[in-house]
């Protein structure tokens, strides 16, 4: 029992690492992309895409969705707080406000997560995941500073970065109790989910623009837009949110939430080593700190 337990721990931690890997390194491609293309524009090309690969392999017996018999309320919970809620608050919220502000709250996702499984699932987090998760958000948070702190004073921008943090802890607890479904099956309907969502949204947004055609060519004729597209498409939203949805069932919530802090460390050596980004010694402090609170978070000292 104790060696499963332990396989199951490592099993957990090597796919959120992965997960917070993959969503780091969209970065250097959202930071591309938007330069051409609006987020929602992005965003529903990006499930569009992803919906429909997992569809093939799902019709050439790659991977296996069999949702006959089960009921798909669970499901549509767990879809409608991420990617459908998560995404929409980050958009709007980002656009709306300072990007040391969206940051900051984006950063409490873990504390919200904790919090969520404390009331719904009853697990109580141990000292160390506390200690550890307060410590990967003191890392961000050193990070952020490192940028330069600044306000933008906008509640719509506030209102939609609360959304999306509350939307995605939810969704953590939501998946955990998912437990007649495969990690695929979930994931196939989170893609469903996200592919009606945002390609209606972008579709309403490019309408009232008068922009449509060019929503519709833009993979066509934006090389940067294609590829952000397929790593976004493919990488993050098939990988990712698998991986996601895989480590949440092998380390619960607690313990998965405590790696979100990797995909700014990733994010920042990305920019250095790809784009040349400048790294400063308190964004260097500040990606140790993350480390050390996901150790925390995920040793059990007490043996």
């Amino acid at each position: 029992m104790e060696l499963e337990a332990s396989k199951n721990l490592w099993r957990g931690s090597l796919a959120a690492i992965c997960c917070e890997s993959l969503f780091g390194l969209s970065y250097l491609f959202t930071k591309s992309a938007t330069g051409s293309a609006t987020a929602l524009a992005l965003l529903g090309w990006r499930f569009v895409l992803a919906f429909f690969i997992m569809t093939l392999m799902v019709m050439f017996g790659f991977i296996k969705v069999n949702l006959k018999g089960k009921k798909l309320k669970p499901l549509l919970s767990v879809s409608i707080f991420s990617p459908c809620l998560y995404f929409l608050g980050e958009t709007v919220g980002i656009n709306h406000t300072i990007a040391s502000e969206s940051g900051i709250l984006l950063a409490c996702i873990p504390i919200a997560s904790l919090i969520c499984s404390s009331l719904i699932l009853k697990e109580i987090p141990s000292k160390f995941q506390i200690i550890g998760i307060l410590t990967t958000l003191f890392g961000v948070l050193l990070i952020i500073a490192a940028l330069g702190l600044s306000s933008s004073l906008s509640i719509i921008g506030y209102s939609f970065l609360l959304m999306g943090v509350l939307a995605y802890a939810l969704y953590s607890v939501f998946v955990e109790k998912a437990v007649d479904y495969s990690d695929v099956e979930i994931t196939y309907i989170m893609l469903l989910m996200g592919a009606l969502c945002f390609s209606s949204l972008a579709l309403g947004e490019a309408l009232w623009q008068g922009q449509l055609s060019s929503l519709l060519m833009i993979p066509f004729k934006d090389q940067t837009f294609s590829l952000a597209v397929i790593y976004q498409g493919l990488a993050c939203s098939i990988g990712a949110f698998f991986l996601s949805n895989y480590a949440i069932s092998k380390i619960g919530v607690n313990r998965t939430s405590s790696f979100v802090g990797i995909s700014t460390v990733v994010s920042i050596l990305a920019g250095n080593l790809i784009l040349g980004e400048s790294i400063s010694i308190l964004q260097i402090l500040g990606a140790i700190i993350i480390l050390i609170g996901v150790y925390t978070a995920n040793i059990n000292f007490e043996k």
